[in-house]
């Protein structure tokens, strides 16, 4: 099986060969092999320090080739990008499939990091879009347990449904009215559905007389 390498030329390209050879002394085992010449031929030159393994088997493949062409080199430049072996064809006659390890990203990674950026795209339109709304709940009369009809406002609870602070304040002939502050994300919460199917039907409609919008402000 053929291991594809690409971009040599470049800093990403032999950070995948400097992990590539961790632990290897050469690119298809402990031998020296033609695939050692086709990725050496690819690759620019001496690696620094940073990529200490491709060094170490680079200057191993340097010594080999230097022993089979020992006639003194004169010196040469060549122009252009450097080749990727990921062009060259694998050597000998394996059918097995091409190994990518380094390659362009699959099918597969464009369509999960689609998703990714599809869910925080949801995420944020349903973030963005806040309500802060202030609550006028009303008892029956002065003898209604003004804790259980808080209690019963409190165990609403719905996916973008915040509670926050709450007071009682006096409407006159000894009746007090519950004030509580929510926090609605505006995608999820209907305020008119809250208060028609929720707060004053059963069974919390034994406390709650009647409920108004006493303030609605977009945060």
């Amino acid at each position: 099986m053929a291991v594809t390498f690409s971009d040599l030329h470049t800093e990403g390209g032999l950070k995948a060969l400097e992990a590539f050879l961790a632990g290897k002394s050469y690119i298809s085992g402990d031998k020296f092999t033609k695939d050692d010449v086709r990725v050496y031929a690819a690759v620019h030159g001496v690696p620094g320090d940073s990529f200490p393994n491709v060094c170490k088997w680079y200057n191993s493949v340097s010594s080999k080739l230097a022993s089979s062409f020992p006639g003194k080199a004169a010196g040469v430049g060549v122009g252009g990008a450097a080749a990727s072996a990921k062009e060259v064809p694998a050597a000998g006659d394996d059918d097995d499939d091409d190994l990518d390890l380094f390659g362009d990203e699959t099918e597969e990674d464009k369509k999960a990091a689609e998703e990714r950026e599809k869910a925080k795209s949801s995420t944020k339109k349903k973030e963005s879009g806040k309500s802060s709304v202030l609550l006028d709940v009303k008892p029956w009369d002065d003898e209604t347990d003004m804790k259980k009809l808080e209690e019963a406002v409190r165990s609403i609870e719905m996916p973008g449904l915040f509670w926050g602070a709450s007071k009682l304040v006096a409407v006159g002939y000894g009746i007090k009215k519950l004030q509580i502050m929510m926090t609605i994300v505006d995608d999820d919460v209907s305020v008119d559905t809250l208060i028609d199917e929720y707060l004053t039907v059963e069974p919390r409609n034994e406390y709650i007389q009647s409920c108004d919008i006493a303030a609605f402000n977009k945060i």
